[in-house]
């Protein structure tokens, strides 16, 4: 199947990083997504678009088998207080609706023209093998290079996750 015609892909094959897209139908797990896209949980990663104050957001990526530590984000921003913006608000800053969000592509900062800063955790890098970022529309996905990846997208990188909290806690 061919992949769609996305912001997302068009950006990616702007960057000339090599890239794999995967197109595969719903998924309802962090472990549905890794085994269509032949990958390990770990290597899915969670594009989160974060509000760090009025009219100023960011991307914060994170690996399938971790959650934000908003202590830690907090922390590495100087700030007392970031939230997540509702779904109406994060397709309004991103283009993209919730489950589909990736910096590729996305609407820029308003402001200055720019591209969202991107924080992307640092266990990201130090793991071995690519990552999976997602390409714009529901179940597609592309595959790259770790390193290529946090260099197309001039990320920051930082210790902004924990392990995930165990369900029904």
């Amino acid at each position: 199947m061919d992949a769609p015609d996305t912001p997302a892909t068009r950006a990616l094959a702007d960057t000339g990083i090599d890239v794999e897209i995967t197109v595969h139908g719903p998924v309802r797990s962090l472990e549905e997504a890794a085994a269509a896209r032949g990958l390990d949980p770990r290597q899915i990663l969670k594009t989160l678009v974060v509000r760090r104050a009025e009219g100023e957001y960011l991307f914060v990526l994170v690996p399938g088998d971790r959650e934000i530590s908003w202590p830690k984000l907090r922390a590495l921003l100087g700030v007392n207080r970031i939230s997540m913006p509702d779904k109406d608000g994060a397709r309004d800053v991103t283009g993209y609706e919730r489950g589909t969000i990736t910096p590729f592509g996305a609407h820029p900062d308003p402001a200055t023209g720019r591209p969202w800063p991107v924080i992307a955790d640092a266990l990201i890098v130090s793991r071995e093998g690519p990552v999976s970022i997602g390409a714009g529309a529901h179940g597609v996905a592309a595959t790259v290079d770790t390193q290529q990846l946090v260099e197309v997208l001039d990320a920051r990188i930082a210790d902004v996750t924990e392990p995930l909290a165990p369900r029904g806690a």
